[in-house]
């Protein structure tokens, strides 16, 4: 991987790690001008912070989905070849490959789940 995609990969990681912490912040008026400020610009704030939140959220699901997708064409890819192999274990390769592709679409729709039950706490 060359270092352009090694920065993209970790800037999009730290984006996704922070977003809920800037969704989650509160922010503390210290005197009085602050709250005034604080008052004045809340509806805008809780815009932005939403925003970040739904950023975090489609990054989240988006993950999930890719995740699931290369997961499954691996494990196809792997029981192609090994059935090409072998042929006369073809039944239970493809059996295997059944249990493990419902396990790995569970896990992507759990995490699917979790991102919408994120969206509307």
């Amino acid at each position: 991987m060359n270092k352009l995609a090694r920065i993209a990969v970790l800037f999009l990681v730290v984006c996704f790690v922070l977003s809920p912490a800037l969704v989650l912040a509160e922010d503390v008026a210290t005197d009085a001008s602050e709250a005034a400020l604080a008052a004045k610009y809340a509806a805008e704030k809780a815009t932005s912070k939403s925003m970040f939140g739904y950023l975090g959220i489609g990054i989240g699901a988006g993950l999930a989905a890719i995740g699931g997708g290369i997961g499954i064409g691996m494990l196809s890819s792997s029981v192609v070849d090994a059935s090409a192999r072998q042929p006369e274990m073809q039944g239970k390769l493809v059996t295997t490959m059944f249990i493990a592709a419902a396990l790995i679409e569970g896990l992507a729709l759990f995490a699917l789940v979790i991102c919408i039950l994120c969206l509307f706490m």
